[in-house]
């Protein structure tokens, strides 16, 4: 993932990242897997309860890319298991993310 390229699950909008992802709560771990199509599959621990699971993926995703949980922002998917997500300023790119 480079700044300035886009990929089928991610695209730079200036400083800001946008992720596209499919999420699998209630796994074993946590982990980006694999890209399926325009999206990146990602399990989380978390279950799909009280927003439990939205929760837990954002601060999954501030650690990742090196920001404050407040510069992750869930911008569609809500309640359904595909999302799209933006990462104000990421700081750091994840070595294990898929291309």
């Amino acid at each position: 993932m480079t700044p300035g390229i886009d990929g089928a699950w991610y695209q730079w909008q200036g400083e800001s990242l946008l992720l596209r992802l499919r999420v699998q709560p209630k796994a074993r771990s946590d982990a980006f897997l694999a890209v399926h199509g325009e999206r990146c599959k990602v399990r989380i621990t978390a279950p799909p309860t009280d927003g439990k699971a939205n929760a837990h993926l954002q601060q999954l995703l501030a650690q990742a890319f090196g920001v404050a949980r407040n510069r992750v922002e869930l911008e569609a998917g809500q309640t359904a298991r595909d999302k799209v997500f933006r990462i104000r300023g990421p700081q750091t790119l994840p070595p294990d993310l898929p291309g």
